[in-house]
């Protein structure tokens, strides 16, 4: 005899909410014009400054070196160069280079484009995040708003791209969040007892594979990206656990970890395969350096095996690279100088004519909006606070994409003193927007029950006044700096009166 199959009540059904899968129009429309605005921002003279700016003297040569050899070359030895970062941002560079040439917008036409997409994934997380449009275009607008994202999409440098496909992870993991939860729901309405099996039957995390596909992206631009490892896994691991306690599960934490476990291993082992496939120019010809190391000292070279072990060699003496790289650069700086914009970095500098003044100046400056980047803190604040009174998972989640991409650093500084630079900040920098919105949203939305009738409704609109001047003053900075982003020449004292903090800005 069949029996009816149990019901999830209403609240086991609210704890496993997740945002509906409806085609909503209407946000997708916000996100469609604010990308065009961001598009349009990042694209607009591209080309110029003309010539290579900063460290655009590596990438974009390397990248067209690619499209020649298959490998990094040097020109003037005619043979393989000797590189420390992997191949996958500068094929994407590459892959604009063969479009549009061997020019400035050609070199610049993928990040830009990387740019761009940062926007339009930022929206959709935040919109999933947050479920509100409101916030959702806050999120976006701040960032296509950002001087120090716009001056890294309009220049061909690494980091824009590291940044983007962490993000794409973090947005894969959101999505494997919400159909795990979902997953759940559907069983226990279907009747399943977590009592007597606490796990998911037949179920396949294709989200979190996706995210093992984006991170190992991300490693193929810069090892970096490894910082997030640990954090993220660990962001899983909690996830699925709270899911389990939403649907009943005794132990938690316990149950179901093997398969949690297990599937994130599947995860980082694509991860792996990902990278390597980054250096498939590498493996495909025989001038890569370091290519033959072995054959070239006596030693066997065994089919696959060979080029591997000669790959971990290859990566050995580019760790010890990175690792004793201390020489003093005139625009390093310290991690606890990034959020308070103590030292940002000079990329292009003319002191010529062609601004109608005796005296001009045009200068494209890695500097964030002022008072955007100068709210990164106590949005921090607020978001601490959050996630230890309130427990949101929201808070703890962006907490943990801003400590993954600014902690590591800060223990290199204090470890070895190594070169540093403002721009490793970028793959940090969707979540400290993030949290940003965050905290606009609860100076818009006062928590429930704390206030009444037209108590809340007077703070609700304080709060929605306060949330618009602030995006407003974010604007109106944005449009005051925007010359200094994109090299436009000034008057010399225009351009003198926008350094803000004097010497630390020249």
């Amino acid at each position: 005899m069949m029996t009816a199959p149990l019901r999830t009540d209403d609240p086991v059904r609210r704890r496993l909410a997740t945002p509906g899968r409806r085609f909503d129009t209407h946000s997708w429309l916000i996100t469609a014009l604010i990308t065009v605005i961001a598009g349009i921002l990042r694209f607009a003279g591209l080309e110029n400054p003309k010539g290579l700016v900063f460290d655009e003297v590596y990438y974009p040569t390397d990248a067209w070196d690619l499209l020649q050899h298959g490998v990094e070359w040097d020109e003037k030895s005619n043979s393989a160069a000797y590189v420390v970062h992997p191949p996958l941002g500068k094929w994407l560079i590459a892959f604009g280079e063969y479009f549009f040439g061997n020019n400035e917008f050609g070199w610049r036409f993928s990040t830009a484009v990387a740019g761009t997409l940062m926007v339009l994934i930022l929206i959709r997380v935040a919109y999933r995040m947050f479920g509100s449009l409101v916030l959702a275009g806050a999120a976006g607008l701040l960032m296509a708003l950002d001087g120090f994202q716009l001056v890294l999409s309009r220049t061909s440098l690494l980091d824009i791209f590291v940044a983007l496909f962490i993000l794409m992870s973090f947005a894969a993991m959101l999505l494997d969040r919400d159909h795990y939860r979902r997953s759940w729901q559907r069983a226990l309405d279907d009747g399943y007892d977590p009592d007597k099996t606490p796990h998911l039957p037949r179920f396949v995390p294709w989200w979190l594979l996706v995210a093992g596909i984006t991170f190992g992206m991300a490693c193929g631009v810069k090892w970096s990206a490894l910082f997030f490892a640990p954090f993220l896994a660990a962001l899983v691991l909690v996830w699925r656990s709270q899911a389990r306690r939403s649907a009943g599960v005794h132990g938690p934490v316990v149950a179901g970890i093997l398969g949690d476990l297990g599937w994130l291993i599947l995860s980082f082992g694509i991860a792996i395969l990902v990278y390597l496939a980054c250096w498939t120019g590498w493996f495909v010809t025989d001038d890569g350096w370091f290519r033959h190391y072995r054959a070239d000292n006596g030693w066997s070279e065994p089919p696959v095996a060979g080029a591997l072990l000669n790959l971990a060699h290859y990566h050995s003496e580019a760790f010890n690279f990175h690792t004793g790289l201390t020489e003093k650069h005139t625009y390093q700086s310290w991690p606890w100088q990034w959020l308070l914009l103590g030292r940002p970095v000079a990329f292009y500098w003319n002191p010529g004519g062609g601004c109608g003044a005796p005296s001009c100046a045009a200068e494209v400056l890695l500097l964030g909006t002022p008072v955007l980047w100068w709210s990164f803190i106590p949005a921090l604040g607020v978001l601490t606070w959050f996630g230890v009174t309130r427990r949101d998972w929201r808070a703890y989640a962006l907490m943990t994409g801003v400590v993954a991409g600014l902690l590591p650093w800060f223990w290199y500084a204090v470890q070895d003193g190594r070169t540093m630079f403002a721009f490793y900040t970028m793959p940090a920098l969707p979540f400290l927007i993030l949290a940003v919105t965050y905290a606009l949203g609860a100076i818009m939305t006062p928590p429930a029950g704390m206030l009444t009738g037209d108590e809340r409704s007077d703070r609700q609109i304080v709060g929605t006044v306060v949330a618009g001047t602030f995006m407003a003053l974010v604007a109106l900075c944005f449009a005051y700096f925007y010359p200094v982003f994109v090299g436009t020449s000034l008057p010399y004292e225009d351009w003198s009166t926008r350094m803000w903090l004097g010497g630390r800005w020249i």
